[in-house]
């Protein structure tokens, strides 16, 4: 199945968004929500699993365990305007890879590093997580998007 396209104004959204939600779900179907960072590159979304403190390993988090079982998701863009005829969001349903080596798992790392500030500072590495690449596979947005 071919990639999603995005609209130039979709592509726009998606590159400049500080944050977005990722659902995935467990092996016995119940969904899980958590807000990720993330960079739009080369017609893919990545999210690394950084070194901020986690509860668990980084290959024990619910979202890589859900990837892992079900590898379908869905990613959630949203702008909240207090002008209500100015809302709008991009939800995205894809499918899930993670990624723990390689070149485009560098590549990942340098996108999201260009967009974060804060992942210069940690600084994002190949000895962190696995970095999650999701391929959009269809799109759906509402509200006030220009054509």
């Amino acid at each position: 199945m071919t990639p999603v396209l995005f609209s130039p104004a979709e592509e726009h959204f998606l590159r400049t968004q500080p944050v977005a939600r990722l659902g995935t779900v467990d092996v016995h179907g119940f969904p899980h929500l958590v807000p990720i960072c993330f960079a739009y590159t080369q017609g893919s979304i990545y999210s690394a699993i950084d070194s901020k403190p986690k509860r668990v390993a980084p290959h024990r988090l619910k979202r890589v365990r859900n990837i892992s079982a079900h590898p379908q998701v869905a990613l959630l863009l949203d702008e909240y305007q207090a002008d209500w005829s100015r809302l709008r969001y991009l939800l995205i349903h894809g499918e899930a890879t993670l990624l723990s080596a390689g070149e485009e798992y560098r590549q990942a790392l340098d996108a999201l590093c260009q967009k974060y500030p804060q992942y210069r500072a940690l600084p994002l590495s190949a000895t962190q997580g696995p970095v999650i690449k999701i391929i959009p596979r269809r799109k759906r947005r509402w509200g006030a998007w220009t054509p």
